[in-house]
């Protein structure tokens, strides 16, 4: 037999598809650090990296920053990083020796980790580890010209195991409203980013909901398990958890976590399914079926060993009382655990920054995702990922998720710097800065069916309470 039990070339046409959704989140990470890293984390945005550099050692958080930064130095990354997602998606690496292409591979995993291991807040996000983790295991899928490690495929389905398992556990265990199939009463109109549709989605009738819930937790906590059986078992509950995927997608904005997951989810299909996909004809120049090298399956080993030896943390953790989610257990990202939502907020409340002009009025900043304006439908956002947007969402849930940032944006509104404006959608004040600025905290739901037809809106809001008073350039230190 030989090393015949190694090589997996039924999953050809998958790791082809993987590949490219890979490509494409990786795309959209480098995207969000061009566009919003200089405003979060430049050195003069809302919270610097070379403060955080001086204090931070490279054993603590390893990233090639520590080497030498700037922020033009990071924008650079960000390009390159960009331009090799792309190059990715188009299939080059497939064009190149094994470990040229796992090169290409692993710079992608490396630009990636050194951004979010010096992100801080901004990137304390689940799909940032798991992007880094799928990314990290995809170095070793190999191109189009040699056949599939069928441990790698083994380890990427393992990753999905987790992701949905855990995710499913941890609703179980949390909020009780997942237990009496209520949660989504609330969800889609108090989830972090809604989408166009989630309106619609939160007016569906409440026996819906129920069936909303059931079929996730069904797709969380049994359907996992097919992951690990043989075809084409393994293929439907990839096929389940996809279609439970777009369901997501289309009801509200995740990033990229919904995209990485259905990422994952190829990774458990065959030619059962995938077999229409011309592999070679679309990787001109390849020849398929070659097995690697000794040194590569070597590799791949050493990879399978780790990876299983890591996974002792994820384990514990999920069949632990104390279960938490999304959360890394080394610097490199690598065997996390996973899972969102443990609790479901009922009510919904926004943080809506004024600023008070020459004209005697107040008026309203808006954000390019998060509701404001009340006539405003929600956008369609993801897989794209507004980090300013989210983090906005958790300081009206807790105003501690705001210390040492939200009072740097107002400042930033004081003094008219246009660099971290430009994380907003709209500035009231384009001619000149408002002499004030403060912070309300305001009530949202979606409008009734009858409130719509009637004045037009998308939410109705009431005025709760003031989060910051109205503040000037003369209450701010010249060092804030």
């Amino acid at each position: 037999m030989g090393w015949d039990w190694f090589w997996a070339p039924e999953y050809g046409p998958a790791r082809f598809v993987v590949q490219r959704l890979l490509a494409l989140c990786y795309a959209m990470g480098f995207l969000c650090v061009i566009n919003q890293f200089p405003a979060l984390l430049g050195s003069h945005g809302l919270t610097p990296t070379p403060r955080f550099l001086r204090n931070v050692g490279f054993r603590r958080s390893p990233s090639l920053f520590h080497l030498y930064y700037s922020d033009r130095f990071v924008l650079c990354c960000g390009w390159f990083g960009l331009l090799l997602s792309v190059a990715a998606c188009c299939g080059v690496p497939d064009l190149l020796p094994i470990w040229a292409s796992m090169a290409v591979w692993f710079v992608l995993w490396a630009l990636y980790l050194s951004v979010v291991n010096i992100g801080r807040i901004w990137y304390a996000f689940g799909w940032e580890s798991l992007l880094l983790e799928t990314g990290f295991i995809a170095v070793f899928l190999g191109p189009a010209h040699t056949e599939p490690p069928v441990l790698v495929i083994w380890l990427l389905c393992w990753l999905l195991f987790r992701v949905e398992f855990g995710a499913g556990l941890i609703k179980m265990r949390g909020d009780p409203s997942w237990r009496d199939l209520s949660a989504l009463h609330h969800h889609h109109e108090t989830q972090p980013m809604p989408g166009p549709l989630s309106r619609v989605f939160h007016r569906l009738p409440g026996g819906l909901h129920k069936v909303e819930v059931l079929a996730n937790h069904l797709t969380q906590l049994v359907v996992p398990f097919g992951l690990l059986a043989p075809q084409p078992v393994a293929t439907i509950a990839a096929l389940i958890m996809i279609v439970t995927q777009g369901w997501l997608m289309l009801s509200g904005n995740f990033a990229w976590l919904n995209l990485i997951t259905v990422t994952l989810a190829f990774a458990a299909m065959d030619t059962t399914l995938l077999g229409w996909i011309p592999v070679d004809a679309l990787t001109p120049g390849s020849v398929a079926g070659t097995a690697g090298p000794m040194w590569y399956r070597a590799t791949v080993a050493a990879l399978t060993v780790l990876i299983v030896v890591l996974s002792y943390w994820p384990i514990r953790n999920m069949i632990g009382r104390g279960q938490v989610m999304n959360r890394s257990f080394n610097k490199l990202h690598l065997a996390n655990t996973y899972g969102a939502f443990g609790s479901v907020t009922r009510v919904r409340f926004e943080v809506v920054l004024e600023g008070y002009g020459t004209d005697g009025e107040w008026r309203e900043y808006g954000f390019r995702g998060k509701p404001g304006d009340v006539t405003r439908r929600s956008p369609q956002v993801a897989p794209y990922h507004l980090r300013l947007d989210w983090l906005m969402w958790f300081v009206a849930i807790s105003p501690s998720y705001g210390r040492g940032w939200l009072e740097r944006l107002l400042v930033a509104m004081l003094r008219d710097e246009r660099r971290i404006l430009s994380l907003l959608r709209h500035n009231p004040f384009r001619e000149t800065a408002p002499r004030y600025v403060r912070a309300r905290l305001f009530r949202y739901r979606f409008s009734t069916a009858a409130e719509k037809r009637e004045s037009g809106v998308w939410w109705v809001r009431d005025p709760v309470s003031e989060l910051i008073p109205a503040v000037s350039l003369d209450d701010v230190s010249p060092n804030d």
